[in-house]
């Protein structure tokens, strides 16, 4: 039996039930485009509008997440990442100077904490450089190997998130990322550099390469603390930045005052070959807490001897001349030169000159007038005079020494008393 194909039309179809069959209703807001048209079909729209009401009523009544404490955290954060813009690119003073008035940062505004190495830093200088800038809000990594440093001058730092400390010989090659460098490393005394004068020379030479390097990898800004030995004996008084020095290159002293030459050298063709960002300061004699106690520099050797009821030994006629700063002027002198716009050399130092019975008289005065002056041959190579024209740093830094040698001694001598006797 075949079956049988039937056609269903629209036009004389019978239902089942025997009803007609009736076509479906034609479409009607067909002159709207058709996503309009879905909208307004099944309240759709209705949805919509309880949605939005329902939003409103939530924000309006909820309490608000962004307190004014958090709202200027993230503005400082977000001015204190192009705080640290190198001065060539119109970085953030200059950028602060066209938005406030003055150049100041506005009321609330806090200043970003940069990443800070400091090689040397557990040593006399270093370690009251590494207390400013802690104090100041940055990071520091104190890079040292503890030749004439000591931990107990960076110990009060232990704890601190801001602070780490990795012992490391600056001849081998460290991988840090910093913002900026202070390189310090180096022993600064005769009694140290003669000891192992090869190792000075490397310190300088070697040591100073590695820095360089690290700041061209990471991009970071170099100091080098130079020294006022560069000058030797000088025959120009008193000394300028643009002075070449006196300096004997085969003499006991040269593995310092040549390795330091080197040191500046190296700085300066890093600047212009490889456009690292560099300072070089040339430190004169400076004193303070921390000194090693017997390091051979003639402020140290006085109040140690005096302390000790020892005669005060004057090396040659006593009438060579030496100029004498308080090391928290350094540091302030350091400090403003990493920030500055310029590269230097720049000698920082006291211009406040005396001769070595002059100085011997002072540390008299200070600890015991009845201490005795012992007349002992000269060393090789001292040098006679030695005075910094500190104009260019007046200028261009806006630095100058505020502590004079009779304020600044007995606070040195404190110290020292403290740990040459102890609790006597």
């Amino acid at each position: 039996m075949g079956s049988e194909l039937t056609y269903r039309g629209h036009d004389a179809q019978v239902a089942e039930d025997g009803g007609a069959y009736s076509p479906k209703p034609e479409k009607r807001l067909l002159w709207l485009s058709r996503p309009v048209r879905y909208l307004l079909r099944e309240q759709r729209l209705l949805f919509v509008f309880v949605g939005m009401a329902l939003a409103s009523v939530f924000f309006v009544f909820a309490p608000s997440s962004n307190s004014p404490a958090t709202a200027d955290s993230y503005l400082s954060t977000d001015l204190a990442r192009s705080s640290y813009v190198p001065a060539v690119h119109g970085g953030y003073r200059t950028a602060l100077e066209r938005g406030f008035a003055g150049g100041k940062v506005p009321l609330g505004l806090k200043r970003k904490g940069l990443r800070i190495v400091v090689t040397g830093g557990a040593g006399f200088v270093g370690s009251h450089l590494v207390d400013r800038l802690i104090e100041r809000g940055d990071s520091v990594i104190v890079v040292d190997n503890f030749f004439t440093g000591r931990k107990e001058n960076v110990m009060h730092h232990f704890g601190n998130p801001n602070f780490e400390l990795i012992r490391h010989d600056v001849v081998e090659p460290l991988l840090l990322e910093v913002d900026q460098i202070y390189h310090l490393a180096c022993p600064a005394s005769p009694v140290h550099y003669k000891f192992n004068p090869v190792k000075t020379i490397k310190t300088n030479v070697v040591g100073t390469l590695n820095m360089l390097g690290l700041a061209k990898r990471v991009g970071a800004r170099f100091l080098l603390t130079s020294t006022s030995e560069v000058y030797g004996d000088p025959l120009q008084h008193p000394q300028v930045e643009t002075y070449w020095g006196n300096v004997n290159p085969i003499g006991v002293r040269s593995c310092y005052d040549e390795g330091k030459r080197t040191a500046e050298t190296l700085t300066m063709d890093y600047h212009r070959g490889a456009q690292v960002e560099v300072r070089i300061a040339r430190i004169f004699n400076t004193y303070g807490p921390r000194m090693c106690i017997d390091d051979g520099r003639v402020v140290s050797n006085f109040v140690a001897q005096a302390l000790r009821k020892e005669p005060l030994t004057v090396y040659g006629d006593g009438k060579q001349t030496r100029s004498f700063q308080y090391v928290s002027d350094l540091v302030e002198g350091l400090m403003k030169l990493m920030e500055g716009e310029h590269v230097g050399p720049f000698n920082l130092g006291n211009p406040g000159e005396f001769t070595m019975l002059e100085l011997a008289k002072v540390v008299q005065d200070t600890i015991d007038p009845n201490a005795k002056i012992e007349f002992r041959e000269n060393t090789a190579d001292d040098p006679h005079k030695r005075k910094p024209d500190i104009t260019q740093a007046k200028e261009l830094l806006n630095w100058e020494p505020k502590i004079p040698l009779r304020e600044g001694l007995p606070l040195m001598v404190t110290d020292f008393s403290k740990r040459i006797f102890g609790d006597q």
